[in-house]
C-alpha cells in the first residue's frame, strides 16, 4: 500500500523507518517530514496542521493509509477528513482526540467512568480558580485546559506561584486560548511512567511502556522540556501492573468513549504516576509519544505498518504484537538555550560516525539543510541518538558513545538518561 505518515519530528522518523520495513508498504511518504526522514521517506511540502491541504496531497498522491504523528492535526479533525475522502487513517476523530486537546474534558471522563487521577477542579473564571488555589494545600498542579505543546503545566510549591500559574494563563494568555480555561488538581507523589495501549474503538491491546526524562539538566533538574532521553521498556512496569492498568484505566475509558459515541482509535498514551496507592492517571496523549517512541519501536519484532493498519479497521483483535528481547535508550541533543530561546542555523557534523556504533540510529527531530546541503539544527530538540542492547546500561553506553562522534559546538545533552533504571 501507499503509506503517509505525517509530522517532522523524531517520532515521525522513528515511524518511517518501521513502516519502510514493511512488506506491505510499497511507496512511503512523509509530510513535512525532515533530512533524516528523506533517506526512507518521499517528503512532501505540506505542513502537519494544513488539514485541506494534507486531504488532497493524499488523494493526489493515492494515498491508501494515513498515519498521524502529532496531536495537532488530531486536534484540527484530519482524520475525519481523511475519512470523509474514504482514505484510511490511524489516529482517533476530533471528538476522540479530546482527550488529549481538553484536560477538563479527559478529567471529566475519568471522574464519571471512576478512573484514578488526581482530585480536580475546572475553571474558566480567574476569580475562582484564585479563591480554590487560597484554601488548597500546597504543592498544587496548575494545567491549562487545552494544547499547549507540553508546556502548559506548573506544579507549584507556594500558593503565590500557583496564583501566579492561574494569572498567567488566565490573564496573561502565555498560552492564548488553550490557557483560558484551566484545570486544577492536587500533586501527586511517585514515580512518572508512559503506558501504551492501541485501540480500535472497541478492542484495547497493550502495547509497551517507556519512561522519559522532562527537566532539561543533570539530575532532572532545571525547566521541563518536550522530554531529554527515554528508555523502553519501564522496568517498574510488570505483567501483572500491566493488567491493572488496562483494567483500571485503559479498558474503563475505551468504554466510557464509546458510551459518549466517540470510540477511540489510535493509540492512547496514558501519562501515570505510579502512587503507592496503585496507578494514577495524569494525563492522556492520543498519538504515540516522543521521544518514547524512538524507543519503543526498535524493540518492536512485529509489522508496524499491519498492526496499525489493522486498527483503523477495527481488526485489533486479529494481529500478534510481538518483541524482540532488548531495551532501548535515546538521548536527545539540543540547541543551547532550550527550553528557552535558542538560535537555529548552526552545522552538525559527524552524524555518520555516529551512526557507524552497533545498533545506534540518530533520528531527526529539528533538522534542515542549509545551501549548502550540510545539516543544520532548526528547533530546540534537534537529534536524538537511539541504541538497543541486552541491557538499559549497556544502551546508554551505546547511545553516549555515539553522541560523542557528533561535532554540534551549538548543542548539549544531559549525560544521565536512564539513571533510575540502572539505579533499579
Amino acid at each position: 500500500m501507499r503509506v503517509l505518515i505525517i509530522g517532522s519530528g523524531g517520532r515521525e522518523h522513528a515511524l518511517c523507518k518501521a513502516v519502510a520495513k514493511s512488506p506491505l508498504c510499497d511507496k512511503l511518504f512523509c509530510a513535512p517530514g525532515n533530512p533524516g526522514i528523506e533517506s526512507v521517506a518521499e517528503c512532501l511540502r505540506v505542513t502537519a496542521e494544513n488539514v485541506s491541504g494534507l486531504v488532497e496531497t493524499a488523494r493526489k498522491n493515492k494515498i491508501d493509509f494515513v498515519i498521524v504523528g502529532p496531536e495537532v492535526p488530531l486536534a484540527l479533525g484530519l482524520a475525519d477528513a481523511l475519512q470523509e475522502a474514504g482514505i484510511a487513517v490511524f489516529g482517533p476523530s476530533r471528538l476522540a482526540a479530546e482527550l488529549e486537546s481538553s484536560k477538563g474534558f479527559m478529567k471529566d471522563l475519568c471522574d464519571r467512568a471512576g478512573i484514578p487521577t488526581a482530585t480536580y477542579k475546572h475553571f474558566a473564571a480567574v476569580e475562582a480558580a484564585r479563591t480554590y488555589v487560597l484554601e488548597q494545600q500546597m504543592p498544587i498542579v496548575i494545567k491549562a485546559d487545552g494544547l499547549a505543546g507540553g508546556k502548559g503545566v506548573t506544579i507549584a510549591k507556594t500558593t503565590n506561584e500557583a496564583l501566579a500559574a492561574v494569572n498567567a494563563a488566565m490573564v496573561g494568555q502565555i498560552f492564548g486560548a488553550s490557557g483560558a480555561h484551566i484545570v486544577i488538581e492536587d500533586f501527586l507523589e511517585g514515580e512518572e511512567a508512559s503506558f501504551f495501549a492501541l485501540c480500535d474503538g472497541k478492542t484495547a491491546r497493550f502495547f509497551t511502556t517507556a519512561q522519559d526524562h522532562k527537566a532539561v539538566f543533570d539530575g532532572d533538574k532545571g525547566p521541563n522540556t518536550g522530554g531529554m532521553g527515554a528508555y523502553s521498556p519501564a522496568p517498574m512496569i510488570d505483567e501483572a501492573m500491566t493488567n491493572r492498568i488496562m483494567h483500571e484505566i485503559i479498558t474503563p475509558t475505551l468504554k466510557a468513549m464509546q458510551d459518549l459515541g466517540r470510540p477511540f482509535v489510535g493509540v492512547l498514551y496514558a501519562g501515570l504516576m505510579m502512587t503507592k496507592a496503585g496507578p494514577r492517571l495524569i494525563e492522556y496523549n492520543v498519538r504515540f509519544g516522543d521521544p518514547e517512541t524512538e524507543v519503543m519501536l526498535p524493540r518492536l519484532k512485529s509489522d508496524l505498518l499491519g498492526i496499525l493498519f489493522a486498527c483503523s479497521q477495527g481488526k485489533l483483535d486479529e494481529v500478534q504484537i510481538e518483541w524482540n528481547d532488548v531495551k532501548a535508550l535515546c538521548v536527545v541533543m539540543a540547541s543551547d538555550g532550550y527550553p528557552g530561546s535558542y538560535l537555529k542555523g548552526s552545522v552538525i557534523r559527524g552524524l555518520d560516525r555516529a551512526e557507524e556504533i552497533q545498533d545506534v540510529s540518530v533520528l531527526h527531530a529539528g533538522t534542515t539543510r542549509n545551501a549548502a546541503g550540510e545539516i543544520t539544527a532548526n528547533g530546540g530538540r534537534v537529534l536524538c541518538i537511539t541504541a538497543t542492547a541486552p541491557t538499559i546500561k549497556e544502551a546508554q553506553a551505546r547511545a553516549y558513545s555515539a553522541v560523542d562522534q557528533i561535532d554540534w559546538p551549538e548543542g548539549f545533552c544531559r549525560r544521565d538518561i536512564g539513571w533510575r533504571a540502572i539505579n533499579r
